[in-house]
């Protein structure tokens, strides 16, 4: 009797680990697959009817036309009428920093203090997090991992949503520097009795002035014998040597203007802006200047008095026109819920003027491009990553994006989460 208590028990507690653990890691691919017969969208802006896409050891081997004669490998996916895509990119995330808002201790997304560029948010990203594991239904597989908070936040890397730690997570390690812009403007304290207008920030030239100061005194420790050592200039190496880029949060015409022309006269060779709601007024300084952007949520209303009600729609028609390089961000409100919508944000931008294929881009290859990851993930090109999805229908609509089947550098990955398993249980309630 005592044995079949212990046994019970045991069984208990296998269900409990079962319905609270995020799902396995896929195994190392074992053997090539080939995948014929679907649209495969590559992410360049090519589509290729009744494809053939080849993977093995966890690297695209073929692309092209399923007419192609050539010897199909490993096992044989047959999949007309069904849609090929690389796995989408969320980047500016918090994802896998914060569990539970309302839990201190499951929060690392933000540090004390003002300038922190040496805060690596990749050593607290949480490969376990239920959230992370939500995203991969919608084919988001990918993120930027980005601290928050301070005048400079900290510095990001870029993972993979397949991983049983961070190390094993990695795409690429401390990517860059993350600088909130101080804000020209302030809007009046209502319950102050203030007026709601725009007013002149009186500290903005101060707090341009201190992070001047700051950057200057990084580069003459850069020079000196750097003792004592500094952890954050020895963080801000990388930005003023070229080989991480600084991405700078700001979003009105001012503010872009004035964070272009600091990194100019402190020689910052890779620019990438953040949020860039009025980029639209400051495209052709961007285009000349070579700096691509990180395009605030999409589905987010005008912010200013005089905008068209649907300029967050179509701002990302406006900047690839001017032939700025956009990709597309979800920062904002229960940021990290949101994410999984991603897909959706690029299709409400083709149905505001982007073509299809151009929309698929702000979230593959340009923002590939942009993180610097593009020789690696982002599109379906030979000798990358085998990091891709197939749905029923289109990805970019809500209604039609449904995955059957997701690989990660070749991995089979689960799509199950915990959302999915509560869909299955209430979706039988009723049927019984």
């Amino acid at each position: 009797m005592k044995k079949l208590k212990y046994k019970l028990l045991a069984f208990a507690l296998l269900l409990s680990s079962i319905s609270i653990a995020q799902q396995t890691p896929g195994s190392k691919q074992k053997e090539a697959i080939s995948i014929e017969g679907a649209t495969a969208h590559l992410g360049n802006g090519e589509v290729i009817e009744n494809s053939l896409i080849m993977f093995n050891e966890g690297k695209i081997t073929f692309v092209g036309s399923a007419n192609t004669k050539i010897a199909r490998q490993g096992k044989i996916m047959q999949v007309q009428g069904k849609h090929i895509y690389p796995g989408f990119i969320a980047p500016n995330s918090t994802l896998g920093l914060v569990e539970v808002d309302a839990v201190r201790a499951s929060n690392d997304v933000d540090e004390v203090g003002t300038m922190n560029p040496h805060i690596r948010s990749l050593i607290a990203y949480n490969t376990e997090s239920k959230v992370v594991e939500s995203m991969r239904p919608n084919g988001v597989l990918m993120g930027q991992i980005t601290p928050r908070g301070g005048r400079i936040s900290g510095t990001s890397s870029v993972v993979q949503f397949d991983a049983w730690n961070w190390e094993d997570a990695a795409i690429k390690v401390d990517d860059g520097i993350h600088l909130n812009w101080p804000n020209p403007f302030s809007r009046g304290r209502w319950w102050l009795g203030e007026p709601a207008m725009l007013k002149e920030n009186k500290n903005y030239k101060k707090q341009v002035e201190e992070l001047t100061a700051y950057f200057t005194d990084s580069k003459a420790y850069q020079a000196s014998a750097k003792s004592p050592k500094h952890l954050p200039f020895e963080a801000l190496q990388g930005v003023i040597d070229g080989s991480k880029k600084l991405y700078v949060h700001v979003n009105g015409e001012r503010g872009i203007t004035d964070a272009i022309n600091f990194t100019k006269a402190n020689n910052i060779k890779h620019l990438v802006v953040v949020g860039a709601y009025e980029a639209h007024k400051v495209s052709g300084l961007l285009k000349q200047n070579n700096i691509p952007v990180l395009l605030q949520r999409v589905h987010s209303k005008p912010k200013n008095d005089d905008d068209d009600y649907d300029l967050p729609f179509k701002l990302a028609n406006k900047l690839v026109k001017a032939g700025v390089l956009v990709g597309l961000e979800n920062a904002g409100d229960m940021e990290r819920m949101n994410a999984r919508n991603l897909p959706f944000l690029a299709g409400t931008c083709a149905a505001y003027g982007l073509d299809k294929e151009q929309a698929l881009s702000l979230i593959t290859l340009n923002t590939a491009k942009i993180l610097g990851i593009d020789d690696t993930v982002g599109s379906l090109e030979v000798g990358k990553d085998a990091t891709l999805f197939i749905s029923e229908g289109d990805a970019l609509d809500m209604r039609t994006n449904k995955l059957s089947k997701a690989y990660i550098q070749g991995r089979d990955i689960s799509l199950e989460s915990h959302q999915t398993e509560l869909y299955k249980r209430y979706s039988k309630k009723y049927k019984k």
